[in-house]
């Protein structure tokens, strides 16, 4: 169900002092959901559906979506029932344009003032993390990628998924936050333990997207989404840290 909540105001101060991994979706979340990648990718699968079944375009994209709902990803479907090769289809999927992400050294500086570890967690590759963080200016600043490989090609929102995350990085989930543009990529993280961050955004979604699955609008809020923003520079911005708690209360001892 989703309720409605007041919006984040840049005054306000937000209290993840227990927080000690930091843990990001990549697309949507980490770059502007405006930047429409996806739109390329999309692009992308459906040639690739099209040329490696022998399907007309309209029957490339009917599949796609269906794949999509069912599985999580097009690919976990690809992978299921039609015995595609993982690589193949990442490397080719991730062929983009990337000239639209631009550099964001405020983004990079909040990452970087974060205490602990910080992660990417995706349902993409590592080489597209990889470059998707050097546009932005944040390579260099995280601990590990844990990308659909890692994950065994068992995509987000599936909580084996987010187990095997927390394992593979020795995290313990009352001790995590993390962020996501999907509402449903949430529910794992947040029955689990983690403190949940939804990243807003006003960009079009895509045409016949199923409704559960769309990016997060400001002024929606679920039972298992902790905090909603629609600038993740400004929302780290607002973090109250271990370290700015030391700090704080040392500067009161007389």
């Amino acid at each position: 169900m989703t309720a409605f909540i007041d919006t984040i105001h840049a005054s306000a101060r937000i209290d993840l002092s227990h927080i000690d991994a930091w843990v990001f979706d990549l697309d949507n979340t980490l770059y502007p959901a405006e930047c429409n990648l996806f739109a390329q990718m999309h692009v992308k699968m459906e040639a690739f559906i099209q040329q490696r079944l022998g399907l007309s375009q309209e029957a490339a994209r009917r599949l796609h979506k269906d794949y999509y709902v069912r599985y999580g990803t097009a690919l976990s479907g690809l992978m299921r029932e039609n015995a595609i090769e993982p690589g193949d289809f990442l490397d080719y999927v991730h062929d983009i344009d990337l000239a639209v992400v631009e550099a964001n050294e405020a983004l990079a500086s909040a990452i970087a003032a974060l205490p602990g570890k910080r992660y990417i967690f995706t349902n993409g590759s590592v080489k597209h993390a990889e470059n998707v963080m050097a546009r932005l200016g944040v390579d260099g600043l995280f601990d590990a990628i844990f990308d659909i490989e890692a994950a065994a090609y068992t995509p987000k929102p599936h909580r084996e998924t987010y187990e095997r995350f927390l394992g593979a990085n020795a995290i313990a989930a009352k001790r995590a936050a993390m962020f996501e543009d999907l509402a449903h990529n949430l529910e794992s993280a947040h029955a689990l333990g983690m403190t949940t961050v939804l990243v807003c955004s006003q960009a079009a979604w895509a045409e016949g997207e199923p409704e559960h699955m769309r990016p997060g609008r400001v002024g929606e809020r679920s039972a298992h989404v902790h905090h909603v923003t629609e600038d993740l520079t400004d929302f780290l911005g607002t973090v109250i840290t271990a370290a700015a708690t030391h700090d704080d209360q040392r500067k009161m001892r007389p």
